[in-house]
């Protein structure tokens, strides 16, 4: 296994590991997806050969992006390195991939002491998610209240 920089042919992939993780990765289209990985600041997947196995997407503050998680942190922070999404593929879930991956996005952002923000789903639950992100460290900082949804709002200090 190898990890690489997504690059916009890998828009595909990213899409369809991103559609199996639904509904905790948040739907998206394809489109919308390779806008996103434009404006990313650090952007990986692991690769097997050319399988793309799981991935990363984090952006910098104030990108012209409509994810209301997005802009709660931007209202609430000066500096951070937002996580939009990370899922990995079904066949390959179980594997330490994702924690791989989030070692890597801190690793990142200890190089440019930031910390870290993610949110998870409180309604509906993601308790696998909540779990993995406890275990790596983040704790909760707030809960944002959608029309069908509720997020809880993640915080991983990553300053030296």
């Amino acid at each position: 296994m190898e990890f690489k920089v997504l690059r916009g042919e890998d828009t595909p992939s990213i899409w369809r590991i991103n559609e199996e993780g639904l509904p905790g990765t948040g739907k998206i289209t394809q489109d919308a997806l390779g806008n996103l990985l434009k404006l990313g600041e650090f952007s990986i997947g692991a690769f097997k050969g050319s399988e793309l196995l799981g991935f990363v997407i984090c952006l910098l503050p104030n990108k012209k992006y409509g994810s209301e998680n997005y802009a709660w942190f931007n209202k609430k922070y000066k500096k951070f390195l937002y996580i939009d999404r990370i899922a990995v593929s079904k066949t390959y879930r179980n594997k330490n991939i994702g924690s791989i991956l989030y070692e890597k996005v801190i690793s990142y952002a200890h190089e440019l002491n930031l910390p870290i923000t993610a949110e998870v789903s409180l309604d509906p639950p993601n308790h696998g998610s909540m779990r993995f992100h406890y275990r790596n460290d983040f704790i909760e900082v707030g809960i944002l209240h959608h029309e069908h949804q509720s997020v809880t709002m993640m915080l991983h200090n990553s300053k030296k």
